[in-house]
């Protein structure tokens, strides 16, 4: 009899995992891969295209992230019957066969006076998401991954967690005293690495192609902060493995093959990485824009592969990322050294140095002491630019720098791996170029889009701020957080909103990009709090 039992409980899960692509009934147990785990357009495939290219809604990410109501086989074979009728209704049918998703902040309004201080800590508890460590084996979750502890997600159409963002809006949550939400979210991070490999881009399924900028380990340092530099070692097995996720295929790499996904060979013992994406098919969250796209493009799959890598970047999209630096078109991320993507791994080097001189592995500690040294020493080679005294990305294909003005530039003063004539070389150009009334600007450069003139953007405030404090930079620091959170401050005071992003130039609301600018919000959140709240 228990026997019989166990094998129909076998059965049923693995049929669920046929058709929702999840069938582990404990998530701590679960070792699933992006094999076992299909995106919405592989599931669904020609209704996925349907649904996107005749735009049943007007934002794509809304139906890669519904919840289907029955199997993906019944709702495959409804369909199938169904588009032959004469009266058949793609919309209706979609309605019939799904739930859509629903808004984060659906039903908060902001209190009539409340200052900018109060809203962002009553907006935690709406904006965060509870746990979901037990899929239970007669819900069909859709897209989206269940994570074991509660996170915060960024608001508006974004009701998942996001890797970088997640950084910085821990920055509030440092401020507001909640610790067990930041060890929460760092140990949903550390799930995600011994679950997939690596930390994608958010919890959904759609996402495990990529990454995004490895902030891991500044996660992990902030949490040591408040509960002191040991707890550094109950993480150091996901940090190593994060590491090993970027540095996959270095030990392949040749002159005749210099590349292999997110590291790059430039020299003998010279190893530097990229933005990647194991895929090169349209974005199922951006599907109708990618396809439209790639209709004017020479290699439609290569374009894929450059656009879902800018988005590993975050900064999707930048003229940091354009060969003409006006098009979209244009766009080939994977050809750059990235100078943020660059730092951000000599500080993932420099934490595993310290966590295992922490575990007591000299060896092992010397040995990513010198990766980080050799990487600081490659980074300065190649992305500080001499004549124009200011770090670019490296196009290593075309062997020069990028042209393109950008504040991934504050980088190296953030991590402190830029030299002090450096660090006052970038502080002088940020002031004279990208300072503007409501902040520093991304880029110099006008495309229309969203990373890019004329907006600004809560993580790069903070990085900037900080990275200039780390080099005595202080009136400079000072005069942009002023400007940045005036800026907050006055768009609050108007709308009773924070929001995504900001034109610091105009100040007159930030344009761009694939959607609407988004209300909540997450990193913008963090970063004000953070600086309200600072001594």
């Amino acid at each position: 009899m228990k026997q019989s039992i166990t094998r129909r409980l076998t059965l049923a899960l693995f049929l669920i995992s046929l058709t929702s692509g999840w069938a582990q009934t404990s998530l701590q147990k679960a070792s699933p891969t992006s094999k076992t785990l299909p995106g919405p357009d592989e599931q669904y495939g020609k209704l996925f295209e349907a649904v996107q290219l005749k735009s049943v809604f007007p934002d794509s990410k809304t139906f890669a992230d519904c919840t289907p109501k029955f199997p993906a086989a019944t709702i495959l074979a409804n369909y199938e019957t169904a588009q032959k009728r004469s009266d058949f209704n793609l919309n209706a049918f979609v309605l019939q066969h799904f739930t859509l998703p629903i808004k984060p902040a659906s039903g908060y309004t902001s209190k009539v006076g409340q200052s900018a201080q109060q809203h962002i800590v009553d907006l935690w508890p709406v904006l965060t998401r509870p746990a979901t460590a037990h899929a239970k084996a007669d819900v069909l979750a859709g897209s989206l991954i269940p994570l074991p502890n509660p996170y915060v997600v960024p608001g508006g159409r974004f009701g998942e967690i996001y890797y970088w963002d997640s950084y910085f809006t821990m920055q509030g949550l440092k401020a507001s005293g909640k610790t067990l939400l930041i060890r929460n979210m760092v140990d949903n991070f550390a799930y995600l690495i011994r679950t997939f490999g690596f930390i994608p881009n958010g919890n959904r399924t759609y996402f495990l192609g990529r990454s995004q900028p490895p902030f891991f380990s500044l996660m992990v340092n902030l949490l040591t902060e408040v509960q002191g530099r040991r707890i550094l070692l109950n993480y150091l097995p996901q940090l190593q493995q994060e590491y090993d996720f970027w540095m996959d295929g270095k030990d392949r790499l040749t002159t005749q093959q210099p590349t292999h996904r997110r590291v790059v060979r430039l020299a003998e013992n010279v190893y530097l990485n990229r933005y990647y994406d194991d895929k090169q098919t349209p974005r199922p969250e951006s599907y109708r824009e990618d396809v439209l796209l790639a209709r004017r493009a020479k290699d439609p799959q290569l374009l894929y592969q450059h656009i879902r890598a800018g988005a590993e970047s975050g900064w999707d999209f930048s003229s940091r990322w354009f060969r003409d630096r006006k098009n979209l078109k244009t766009i080939h991320t994977t050809d750059f050294i990235p100078v943020d993507l660059n730092s951000l791994l000599v500080n993932l080097e420099q934490t595993l140095a310290d966590g295992y001189r922490l575990k007591g592995d000299q060896v092992q500690s010397k040995r990513y002491l010198k990766l980080a040294q050799q990487r600081r020493e490659a980074l300065l080679r190649y992305c500080w630019d001499a004549k124009r005294a200011f770090f670019f990305d490296y196009d290593f294909v075309a062997k020069k720098p990028a042209s393109v003005y950008s504040l991934a530039a504050v980088y190296p003063l953030f991590v402190r791996i830029a030299t002090t004539g450096q660090a006052v070389a970038v502080a002088q150009k940020l002031e004279q170029s990208f300072l503007k009334p409501g902040g520093l600007t991304t880029t110099l450069v006008r495309t229309g889009e969203q990373w890019d003139a004329p907006n600004g953007w809560a993580p790069l405030q903070w990085l900037a701020i900080q990275g200039l404090r780390n080099y005595n930079q202080l009136p400079l620091a000072n005069k942009v957080k002023t400007n940045w959170v005036n800026e907050n401050l006055r768009v609050y005071k108007a709308s009773g909103k924070m929001v995504e992003k900001y034109d610091v130039i105009s100040t007159a609301g930030a344009k761009g990009g694939e959607y609407p600018n988004q209300d909540g919000f997450g990193w913008t959140n963090g970063v004000l709090l953070k600086l309200l709240t600072e001594r």
